[in-house]
């Protein structure tokens, strides 16, 4: 990847969730100005961050059939057997579950993984633990999107708020037909996300391996 390309990641325009605080980092710079420089060089710092925290990239998946794509950027911290959430109904069968951990530097808006219909979204509150701990996926606060591919087979999407995060967008509706690498959402200042894949498919990533939200493929599906 060249330099212009490593500055257009990081210059990319904010998601709209970020607007908000932007727009309060330029009125802190602007009163600043009249009231003292402490206040605009505390809003000028926090509008940077804000705008490196909230950049969108545009990311290109892979257009392979049958390839599953991580839904957000990060570290991987467990690969192991788990139940997808109840609130989803996709029974309580152990399948694969791949969770990334998001640092505060990782791009924060998430991917759709798969092509398909967004079958149930489901909203849970709960605990605001370290996202990178295995039990936040249960007790977390969470969003969790069940998705039912072309040949009916079914994966979930969990969107996990972590110990900073306090807020999850999630931008798509039930009956939604869907993309792989289209934009999902975003979770605020840190999280987790979980990718259950469909029953008797085996993830092609381990612990510790880096995701590229969009792009990263996480598993093959076979026919």
């Amino acid at each position: 990847m060249s330099l212009i390309e490593d500055i257009g990641r990081v210059l990319s325009p904010p998601h709209p969730a970020g607007r908000p605080f932007i727009l309060g980092g330029l009125i802190a710079v602007m009163l600043g100005l009249a009231l003292g420089p402490w206040l605009a060089w505390l809003g000028l710092v926090f509008t940077l961050f804000c705008l490196f925290f909230f950049r969108d990239p545009e990311r290109v998946a892979p257009g392979r059939p049958g390839a599953v794509i991580a839904p957000a950027d990060g570290r991987v911290v467990s690969v192991v057997p788990a139940v997808p959430p109840a609130e989803l109904g996709l029974g309580a069968m152990p399948r694969w579950r791949v969770s990334t951990f998001l640092s505060i530097l990782n791009v924060h808006v998430n991917r759709v993984p798969a092509d398909g219909i967004i079958t149930r979204i489901a909203y849970r509150h709960g605990s605001f633990l370290t996202a990178s701990e295995d039990r936040a996926s249960e007790a977390n606060e969470r969003n969790a999107l069940a998705l039912r591919l072309s040949d009916g087979r079914e994966i979930a999407v969990v969107q996990i708020a972590g110990m900073i995060a306090r807020r999850i967008v999630c931008d798509l509706r039930e009956g939604d037909a869907v993309r792989a690498g289209q934009r999902l959402g975003i979770i605020r200042f840190g999280s987790r996300a979980d990718l259950y894949l469909p029953e008797g498919v085996r993830p092609l990533v381990a612990v510790g391996q880096t995701m590229v939200g969009g792009e990263t493929v996480i598993a093959e599906l076979t026919p």
